[in-house]
């Protein structure tokens, strides 16, 4: 077996093969990962040796991709858990409840899982609180603890956390909510969505009254469709807050009697209940596609009807060999059974099929294939029952009343009913990230294509940049059939050649099929009218679609990439690439040689509780044409922190010494919160004063150009330019992009969630 590519080799050392804690590997090839997860899966069966066979077999052939961290825990002998997603418990209203959920988040995020959390539970800001004489703080100050409890986790070298926030649309609060992103420092670790309910989108359009209240007792009285325009508005403004359409979740759950939900994970395919968790896994339709890019191109049902019954089972599996952050979870996840069984590939297998993204014909093949895995996978569930016993909550009479179970054919509703079925919900389309990369960069999930073709720069042990040529699965194929001059014919759009109704018709599409949710962003041009732009969201609710999320470069978030028509051959193409990782930069292993003599700047920096001025010294040393910071000192007549300004100061120079990219110093001293709290410095909130000494080093890198090279993007038929890029906070090149919930930078493969 062999993965395609350099960048999928690269995916695979640094986030899916088992190393001991010394670094060195176990798994000696992608060959030994593979059988490591097979075996590990194989393990529940009665025949663990022969259902290994037939797990390696489907993983080895790229057909089937398991979650990431399936293949990164699955019989690595680690106590991880190999599930993605979870939504926690519901906070209490009182001070114990709320830190003992904290408490439980935090045990979560440090096993690496995603969190979702409804705080509609909390009273709203200025409620009285009985028995201590004081008025509540409100729900969005218990979310600042939580991010701040995140980045604390972050900070102690656990995987980048990821959060969802939730609120209900009639919440007293649900304003602030609405607001809390416009300041971009605040709620960084958060994913925020608010809960809009079918009541309040039909008094949207009656543009009548809508009552905010807690616990049945009104508040104030707002303007519906008011409400509505605000949350269009700072969404239009700052990509933030999305909506979920939680009465249309609830309504279709097929575990509606026995469960109620409230929240979702992190990019919002999975809608759980409290405890609720959820394994993912995809089949790549991309490499399923016959006779591509020829007149009769088609999926290949016989071989989707082989490996879909396969996959649920390795997901069923999973189920009893993960390890939990809580019991609560383990109870959960054992008592229901949930898989997410979704796809990957879809634009590429579109492509194949010479199937424009958005068409008619898209939404026509997209429900063709997605209705076959629904069917094929709920049939698999059954057998599953049949041979192992139902999930433990089911029960016919009213899991068979479902409206996802009564749109099922009749033989597999008798079915259900003769045998019981082993998993309450079986399909789910998460962000497939990198494990799309590591199947040679097929395309992510049911997103449209990025961009066919590009270079990534790649930080080389002696610091010299190599340029890396990664290209889109269908466009390498299409190279190859037709050769590398071949004009790409209409049906090959990317994302910078759609229109965001063409989103809507294909998640709205896919939604019938899924019995879950789906991760998926609307990337809308920045020119946009707000008005077209709200319409989006009302025409997501009318289609079916379970929530909406998009994204529009804005003055807050980021801003637009500017184009260059016609640059230079030796200007490097800024890389954009389907998705991102969390692969890092390869460092150098000597530090630099210090000159006698260094260009440098001294910044004053004034801190509210200090009695005097910091007064802080960035060095810099010039390598290649380029100015990078070298060294840092920090002096100041308060002696209080002396010592750690010391060893903060030595630390800094060390890693700036070691050379590669460093801007990530910025983004981790930013990160720290004072306990105490922070100040306010120059008109805006700084957590912190090693924050604002952050600051002052961003500041300087960017003076210098460290952080602000812009490299134009080629226009030509093999490379495409996204128009809605921003600067990256690690890197500074403007290639961040957002994708399925998560901004994603395609230069240096910083990517966060939340």
């Amino acid at each position: 077996m062999v993965t395609g590519s350099a960048i999928a080799d690269r995916i695979w050392d640094m986030k899916y093969r088992l190393k001991s804690l010394d670094g060195s590997p176990v798994d000696k090839t992608i060959e030994d990962t593979m059988r490591r997860v097979a075996n590990a899966l194989a393990k529940p069966e009665n025949k663990p040796q022969e259902w290994a066979d037939h797990f390696y077999k489907v993983m080895s052939d790229f057909h089937f991709l398991p979650a990431g961290r399936i293949l990164a825990g699955a019989g690595s002998n680690r106590q991880v858990t190999l599930f993605n997603c979870f939504v926690m418990g519901n906070i209490p209203d009182d001070m114990n409840g709320i830190f003992e959920s904290l408490k439980e988040a935090a045990v979560t995020m440090q096993h690496g899982g995603g969190i979702g959390y409804d705080f509609s539970t909390l009273r709203p800001k200025g409620a009285p609180v009985h028995g201590v004489g004081a008025d509540a703080s409100g729900p969005l100050s218990f979310m600042d603890v939580w991010d701040a409890m995140c980045r604390t986790i972050m900070s102690a070298g656990h995987r980048r956390g990821a959060m969802m926030a939730t609120m209900r649309c009639d919440h007293p609060d649900i304003e602030a909510f609405i607001d809390a992103k416009r300041d971009p420092g605040r709620l960084r670790m958060f994913n925020l969505s608010v809960l809009v309910t079918d009541a309040f989108v039909r008094a949207v359009n009656e543009d009548a009254d809508w009552v905010l209240h807690f616990d049945n007792i009104p508040d104030k009285t707002v303007r519906a469709r008011a409400l509505w325009q605000k949350i269009m508005r700072a969404t239009y403004d700052y990509a933030e807050p999305g909506v979920v359409f939680i009465d249309r979740i609830n309504e279709r759950n097929n575990l509606h009697y026995c469960e109620t939900i409230t929240a979702t994970n992190p990019c919002g395919e999975q809608p759980l209940p409290p405890y609720g968790a959820c394994d993912l896994g995809s089949i790549n339709l991309a490499r399923l596609i016959n006779r591509p890019f020829e007149a009769d191109a088609h999926l290949d049902l016989e071989v989707l009807a082989r490996i879909v019954p396969i996959a649920v089972r390795m997901l069923d599996n999973v189920v009893d060999i993960s390890s939990f952050p809580l019991e609560q979870q383990s109870a959960e996840a054992k008592a229901k059974r949930r898989i997410g069984l979704g796809v990957t590939g879809l634009a590429d297998a579109l492509i194949m099929c010479r199937t424009r993204y958005g068409s008619s014909d898209a939404v026509r093949l997209t429900e063709q294939w997605l209705s076959a895995i629904r069917r094929i996978a709920y049939k698999a569930s059954v057998s599953l029952a049949a041979e192992k016993g139902p999930f433990p909550l089911f029960d016919a009479e009213p899991y068979l009343a479902g409206e996802t179970i009564q749109s099922l054919d009749k033989e597999t509703r008798e079915a259900i009913g003769q045998q019981g079925i082993r998993n309450a919900l079986v399909t789910s389309i998460a962000p497939t990230g990198t494990i799309s990369l590591l199947a040679d960069n097929v395309s992510s999930g049911i997103e449209p294509v990025f961009s066919h073709s590009y270079t990534r720069q790649v930080l080389m042990p002696d610091g010299v940049h190599r340029e890396e040529k990664v290209t889109d699965y269908a466009f390498g194929l299409f190279r190859q059939q037709f050769g590398e001059h071949a004009l790409l014919p209409d049906y090959f759009v990317d994302a910078q050649g759609l229109q965001p109704g063409d989103h809507i018709v294909m998640q709205s599409a896919a939604q019938k099929y899924v019995d879950s949710s789906i991760s998926k962003t609307i990337n809308v041009p920045i020119d946009t009218p707000f008005e077209n732009f709200a319409a989006l969201y009302l025409q997501a609710y009318e289609t079916g679609c379970k929530g909406c999320t998009t994204y529009r470069p804005n003055d807050i978030t980021g801003s637009v990439l500017s184009v260059t028509e016609n640059p230079t051959t030796d200007e490097p193409v800024p890389p954009i690439p389907e998705t991102s990782s969390d692969a890092g930069i390869v460092y150098m292993t000597q530090p630099l040689d210090r000159p006698d003599a260094l260009l440098g700047k001294t910044y004053k920096l004034r801190w509210p509780e200090s009695d005097h001025a910091i007064y802080i010294t960035i060095n810099d040393i010039e390598r290649d044409g380029r100015r990078r910071p070298f060294e840092v000192f920090i002096n100041s007549k308060n002696m209080e922190h002396y010592a750690w300004t010391v060893a903060l100061t030595r630390m800094i120079s060390a890693v700036f010494r070691r050379g590669g990219d460093v801007s990530f110093v910025v983004e981790e001293l930013k990160a720290v919160f004072d306990p105490r709290g922070g100040q306010w410095v120059g008109g805006k909130y700084v957590p912190s004063l090693l924050a604002a000494i952050g600051g002052v080093i961003e500041r300087h890198m960017i003076d210098i150009g460290f952080l602000t090279k812009k490299t134009p993007a080629t226009k030509n038929n093999d490379v495409s330019t996204l128009s809605g890029a921003r600067q990256c906070p690690k890197c500074g090149g403007l290639s961040l992009v957002r994708q399925e919930g998560c901004d994603l930078c395609t230069a240096c493969e910083y990517s966060r969630c939340g």
